[in-house]
């Protein structure tokens, strides 16, 4: 098994305890290469729910440029209700998850 698909089973796997949610193992991979070597650095895998700076790249970076969203669609908000459905006190919420709950958020899953 590749790095990448032991990466992608993890995230499975925090998605079901931690988000209560059953992945769909197809976006949740095109996702995860979507993310790039991100996924291998220890820091830039992993979101920071408290980082004023860290949430504004996931909004621009992402949300507008990757998935095409507007800043009328709430994204500030979006935002907040998956840090909370990862669970705030969670200090490793990995990048490719958070991504992958706002995908499934904006009903976005057609740009992968």
């Amino acid at each position: 098994m590749s790095k990448r698909d032991e990466l992608i089973a993890k995230y499975a796997v925090d998605l079901k305890e931690k988000c209560g949610v059953e992945a769909d193992m197809d976006l949740l991979k095109k996702v995860t290469i979507g993310c790039g070597p991100s996924i291998y650095n220890a820091d830039a895998s992993t979101v920071s729910g408290s980082d004023a700076s860290e949430l504004a790249t996931v909004k621009n970076n992402f949300l507008i440029k990757k998935l095409g969203l507007s800043e009328s669609d709430d994204l500030d908000g979006a935002i907040a209700s998956v840090i909370e459905q990862y669970g705030k006190s969670n200090r490793t919420k990995y990048r490719a998850v958070v991504y992958y709950l706002l995908t499934k958020h904006f009903g976005k899953e057609s740009i992968y």
